[in-house]
């Protein structure tokens, strides 16, 4: 049965197109993994098949009475709600039907025979659905689910504005999974989970009985989940059955064969041309020549997809630093209250480490610390000599409404427009990209224009936070190459131990000095 159906669907943002007659259906039970380079369109899908965005044209179609629930990059919550009342308004529709069932029971009473039969089925109905949805277990579920993405050591009364981008996302995460929808539209919902919450969540999804669409660079994650792949490239949206490494075996043998095909006929073409120029103007064999221009004009002429140009980062070294980077002294990190117990650590030069833990409890704010962004409740930093820094933020505040180029020449007003572009293109952006506000590109996109900067200055410390978060598969492979390649020290912060065990030589695990419960 579908619950999906997208015809004929094409979509472009200006002279960039997007999706060119592209078809796609959502069977019950399948679980999706919807996959692509950076800025081929997913989360523009996405908002396609909810409604928040329409199409240029085609149709789409779900099946009737289905809810649902779609958690995106850029979710947002409502201040002054608690945690807990975040979590609870999932279950606001089941509230709904509990105040129907409450007045058809008070109707019952006064109602005429033949209404009877048709509010009793309604009713029956309403009952069914609140004990599907877990409606009478409310609390212990809202518990469950909160103690499962580590809510409750936030404190289920804390005001959700005062919580972390990884934070938030977990909350909106409960949310969704609370609700139930019969569907679940996931972008990137590991972006800011760590490893524990990561594992929960794939036991949830590989339970999962619904159907559901999921993007995600995760691949070990992807393949523990999905069953089907959608693949999109060059305006297409491709369908494989099996996990993303059958997928990517697939991939490389149709493409291979796409290759070859299109070198044969190329050759073929080269044949038939020769053959016409040459024997055209004689009467002798210009039927031949006819003969064979008819075929050349009948021939479906195979086109090989556009390459998307290939980031190459790099990130050139400074001079060198004393012996230390960095050092703390019984440092004590927070806002309000103490995020940690004193911490008195230290990075020597040339070392990389990275570090690690539970959202929430303070990897960012101890980056922020040891540059000064953020002040510290107690203790000291005290950084080495002869410093060049380079910082990677995780998220950015506010919509940015310069355009690549313009983001670029503020840092380095000194560069020529050539110079600009040359930068972003070795990101791996193309001019259109480089030509649109920074706010209308992917979280992948948007990524490469943050690293854009870091590459082109010198560094002899690198401080990322999370730079692996939207990027694609191929964006992190050559990301992971160039930080083992770099020779300055390093410290980082991943979910993600696939990619950074084998750039560090150290792991700090930040529950060691947490104050919270973890």
């Amino acid at each position: 049965m579908s619950i999906l159906n997208v015809e004929h669907l094409t979509h472009g943002f200006g002279d960039r197109a997007i999706f060119d007659d592209v078809s796609f259906r959502l069977l019950k039970g399948e679980h999706i993994g919807l996959v692509g380079a950076n800025g081929e369109g997913k989360s523009t899908f996405m908002n396609i098949v909810t409604g928040k965005l329409m199409p240029d044209e085609g149709k789409v179609e779900w099946a009737k009475n289905v809810r649902v629930g779609y958690l995106d990059q850029n979710s947002s919550l409502e201040r002054g709600m608690t945690i807990e009342q975040v979590l609870k308004s999932a279950f606001a529709w089941l509230f709904a039907k509990e105040e129907r069932m409450n007045v058809i029971c008070d109707s019952l009473g006064d109602a005429a025979p033949e209404e009877m039969e048709s509010m009793m089925e309604e009713l029956g109905v309403i009952q069914d659905t609140l004990t599907m949805h877990d409606f009478y277990v409310i609390d212990a579920k809202t518990e469950e689910v909160a103690r499962a993405l580590g809510l409750l050591e936030f404190g289920l009364d804390r005001d959700v504005t005062e919580l972390s981008g990884g934070q938030r996302m977990k909350v909106l995460l409960a949310k969704l999974l609370l609700e139930k929808p019969d569907i679940l539209l996931l972008d990137e919902p590991t972006n800011y989970l760590d490893a524990e919450h990561i594992a929960w969540l794939t036991r949830y999804l590989q339970e999962y009985e619904n159907a559901f669409i999921l993007i995600s660079h995760d691949i070990p994650f992807l393949n523990s989940v999905i069953n089907i792949i959608y693949h999109m490239e060059n305006c297409r949206l491709d369908r494989y059955v099996g996990d993303y490494d059958k997928f990517r075996e697939v991939y490389e043998v149709k493409k291979s064969q796409l290759e070859a095909a299109y070198r044969r006929q190329q050759q073929e073409i080269g044949e038939l041309k020769d053959f016409v120029a040459r024997n055209k103007a004689r009467v002798a064999t210009r039927n031949m020549a006819m003969s064979r221009q008819k075929k050349l004009d009948k021939m479906e002429v195979i086109e090989l997809a556009a390459k998307r140009p290939k980031p190459e980062f790099a990130f050139p070294m400074g001079k060198t630093p004393g012996k230390y980077i960095f050092e703390t002294k019984d440092l004590v990190i927070g806002y309000d209250e103490p995020l940690t117990k004193p911490v008195s650590i230290a990075l020597e030069r040339g070392h990389k480490a990275a570090l690690i833990g539970a959202n929430g409890i303070g990897k960012t704010t101890l980056l922020r610390s040891i540059l000064g962004l953020t002040p510290a409740l107690a203790g000291s930093v005290e950084l080495g000599e002869n410093l060049e820094i380079g910082y990677f933020e995780q998220e950015l505040k506010g919509e940015n409404k310069r355009t690549c180029i313009e983001e670029i020449w503020e840092e380095f007003p000194a560069f020529t427009q050539y110079e600009v572009r040359a930068a972003l293109a070795r990101c791996g952006l193309t001019t259109k990209h480089i030509e649109s506000q920074v706010r209308v590109l992917s979280g992948g996109e948007q990524a490469k224009v943050r690293l854009c900067k870091l590459m082109n200055r010198t560094t002899n410390i690198l401080l990322l936070d999370e730079p692996t978060n939207h990027l694609d598969v191929e964006a992190k492979e050559e990301l992971k190459r160039a930080l083992l390649e770099y020779r300055g020290s390093m410290l980082l912060i991943c979910h993600e131990p696939e990619f950074y065990q084998d750039i560090v030589g150290e792991v700090w695990d930040c529950t060691k000095w947490t104050t919270k419960e973890c």
